[in-house]
């Protein structure tokens, strides 16, 4: 078992599972400019780290995220650019990075949300490949209360969720609504009386399964879910290519013909 902390997020590691926990309840998780930087950087690390299986993220205290903490991030205007800023060829800037980040991990990532779940936490949230909440946790886009629209990945990650009227409804009313309406709505992927015993029981079946084949089914989707067919045919092979024959891949034959004592080998990069 590995460990390491900051003062915003704690990670531990613990037979190829992630906890990823965020840490400053006291503010309900919300996210000032230290969050931000702590969150992309716990991405980035279990990004490279091959061995991980499976990433829970989580938050401590009453409540997931409660979304950017307006009153701290902007006590110095520069805050905002630093947040809209894009760096060269980077795609996303840091603002998105919380939430975008977390699709570009190979692992799946289960978002367990509890408490409240609002604005640039709903958009972490929706960063992650499932959401496991309890029924009582209250969603919102809540960037137009503030006469905003919501810029932390929304826009990538909402629309293979739902229909756009829906969605221009949720952003435009910024209303809220319960972790029973986000699983009707289809923003959630269970609703669970302990989402959290529950998440931890899905990552261990996914730990079970060959790191290379999950890695691989994760980047297929999320290349191809809104791509032409063309572009989506081209990844089913070009990834089943890669995986292939290869140890992992060998193994699983092996597991599924009565030799379970088979381990697999970390990741294969894709």
């Amino acid at each position: 078992m590995s460990s390491s902390t900051s003062d915003r997020v704690q990670i531990s590691i613990d037979n190829g599972i992630a906890m990823v926990t965020l840490n400053r309840p006291e503010k309900y998780n919300g996210l000032d400019m230290p969050m931000f930087k702590a969150i992309t950087d716990a991405a980035r690390t279990l990004k490279k780290d091959r061995s991980v299986r499976a990433i829970i993220l989580s938050g401590a205290g009453e409540a997931f995220c409660s979304g950017l903490d307006v009153k701290t991030v902007s006590k110095n205007p520069t805050n905002f650019l630093k947040l809209l800023f894009k760096p060269g060829r980077k795609i996303s800037n840091l603002a998105q990075d919380v939430g975008y980040l977390w699709r570009d991990v190979p692992a799946p990532v289960i978002a367990v949300t509890h408490g409240y779940c609002f604005g640039g936490g709903f958009q972490i949230a929706l960063g992650a490949d499932f959401r496991f909440s309890t029924a009582s946790c209250e969603f919102s886009i809540m960037e137009s209360k503030w006469g905003l629209i919501p810029d932390m990945s929304l826009a990538v990650t909402l629309r293979e969720l739902i229909p756009i009227d829906l969605a221009k409804e949720l952003t435009m009313t910024a209303r809220r609504f319960t972790g029973t309406e986000a699983r009707d709505m289809g923003l959630v992927s269970r609703v669970c009386d302990d989402p959290m015993a529950e998440a931890k029981a899905f990552a261990k079946e996914l730990a079970e399964r060959s790191p290379d084949a999950t890695a691989a089914s994760k980047l297929l989707f999320n290349r191809t879910w809104s791509a032409s067919d063309k572009e989506a045919l081209d990844w089913e092979t070009r990834l089943q290519k890669k995986i292939i024959g290869r140890a992992n891949q060998r193994i699983a034959i092996a597991r599924n013909s009565g030799e379970p004592e088979k381990t697999y080998r970390d990741r294969r990069g894709l």
